[in-house]
């Protein structure tokens, strides 16, 4: 076996349901190891799911994998081809049941894996969390631990394959372990082979984002066209026994890969390119040559690998009060000056009512995101717009949930008390999370992977 294929299916909860089916086309027509993987769990997603498992103990899991999975699950059971997938998220035995019960009703048998131990909320204490925090205050004082998960790496992933796993299903993991994982269980590598470690890591970073790498976050028109973005192809990796990586798309679909877009993905979300932090490694891309060898093809070769790191990060959630948003237009003429005139009389209004609560407004199309610290408009913007149709968005957060729901009434009485011609308000109250990051200690985590047949075979 020279080779090992693993198409990126999935960047995140929300990715294009469709983006498989071509990956699975392509991954069908080669032979050897082949794997797909889905990466759709962000920090803030975890904890959502963790609070929905409190309310439902089935929930936790993401329920988008199902729109995902159901199209090309006998496929790639009938092809060989492995899935791998954090969808799992709070509730992985919740995913895995769901897994079985659509594979039951597609006639299909396989073996699920079931990967457990990211979470950490009654192995540690708020205490606990709070004194290995890594900056900032957050956890001072020990708040409620909304959820806490340790990033695992790609060790169980690998033990869940060995055994026979037609679909592996975690919670937290590091995405580049989801990749890492098949690669070791694939060419037997050994744990401290530091260079095959890297390669592997690097590998799964450029899957990890799904179409980041084949043009989308990439294409910038005018600057760094992207065609095809309609039907943009997600990434293939080819990864050899010596740890070389080719990237690569299926054959007729959008987008581009070349030494920009790859280049580009490799460096995303880096902070130190000689000392990239992961569960397995510590990966070095300081020495890494990008080649492009054909159209859509793309060699990378020179990770270098160091002993991984000696503690696990962990990302850890509290409560943080209450998020409350309120959105009203203006258009025509003097538009944003009724919009300036709007937000100056909310400000004055709440600060009769919650004198310490700090508000955010912002005219959408003429300064939002850059707008200044203080939560006001740029005075430069405003003076140089002439924009005729804007919205603008009051935004605050506090624990008194009444406070924010002062300030959305307000925003709703613009309707009539002024400025002209507000209209189109819609308001959201919604629970807030803060989150911390943590360094945990190896020794408190204790991964385990759970075999069990569904479908057609356990039915």
């Amino acid at each position: 076996m020279d080779s090992v294929f693993i198409g990126g299916a999935a960047g995140f909860a929300g990715d294009r349901t469709d983006a498989p089916g071509p990956i699975v086309d392509s991954l069908i027509a080669r032979s050897g190891p082949r794997f797909l993987m889905f990466e759709m769990l962000a920090e803030r997603t975890l904890a959502l799911l963790q609070i929905e498992r409190r309310r439902d103990p089935a929930a936790g899991y993401n329920p988008a994998f199902e729109r995902f999975i159901a199209p090309i699950l006998a496929r790639c059971l009938d092809h060989g081809i492995k899935i791998v997938g954090n969808f799992g998220g709070a509730n992985p035995r919740g995913a895995a049941a769901r897994i079985g019960a659509i594979a039951k009703a597609q006639g299909c048998a396989l073996r699920i894996a079931i990967v457990e131990g990211d979470d950490l909320a009654a192995t540690l204490s708020a205490q606990d969390f709070a004194k290995r925090e890594v900056d900032g205050q957050m956890l001072r004082g020990a708040p409620p631990i909304v959820a806490a998960n340790v990033y695992l790496g790609a060790s169980p992933i690998a033990d869940a394959l060995d055994q026979g796993a037609d679909i592996v299903v975690t919670g937290r993991v590091a995405d580049s372990a989801l990749a890492l994982g098949p690669l070791i269980h694939a060419f037997r590598w050994p744990m401290e082979d530091w260079d095959r470690m890297a390669a592997g890591t690097l590998a799964g970073h450029f899957l990890e984002c799904g179409a980041q790498v084949t043009g989308g976050y990439f294409a910038d028109p005018g600057h760094k066209d992207v065609r095809g973005m309609a039907d943009i192809g997600y990434p293939i990796a080819e990864i050899a026994r010596n740890g070389d990586i080719v990237i690569t798309k299926p054959e007729r679909t959008g987008g581009r890969v070349d030494r920009l877009t790859v280049t580009e993905q490799m460096l995303y979300e880096i902070h130190d390119p000689a000392a990239y932090l992961a569960p397995d490694v510590v990966l070095d891309l300081s020495a890494v040559e990008i080649e492009e060898i054909a159209p859509d093809r793309v060699r990378v070769s020179g990770a270098r690998g160091r002993a991984r790191p000696a503690s696990l990060k962990a990302t850890v959630c509290v409560e943080g009060g209450t998020l409350g948003e309120a959105e009203i237009s203006y258009a025509g003429v003097n538009a944003v000056a009724r919009a300036q005139l709007a937000i100056d009389t909310v400000r004055e209004r709440m600060r009769r009512r919650a004198p310490d609560l700090f508000i955010r407004a912002d005219i959408i199309g003429v300064a939002s995101i850059l707008a200044n610290d203080s939560g006001t408009v740029l005075a430069a913007a405003l003076a140089g717009s002439h924009a005729r149709d804007v919205r603008v968005r009051f935004a605050a957060q506090d624990r008194d949930a009444a406070k924010v729901e002062a300030l959305l009434d307000e925003v709703e009485g613009l309707y009539c008390a002024g400025p002209a011609g507000g209209g189109g308000v819609r308001r959201r109250l919604a629970p807030r999370l803060k989150s911390a990051s943590c360094l945990i200690e190896r020794e408190f985590v204790k991964p385990t992977v759970t075999l069990i047949e569904a479908g057609a075979r356990g039915g």
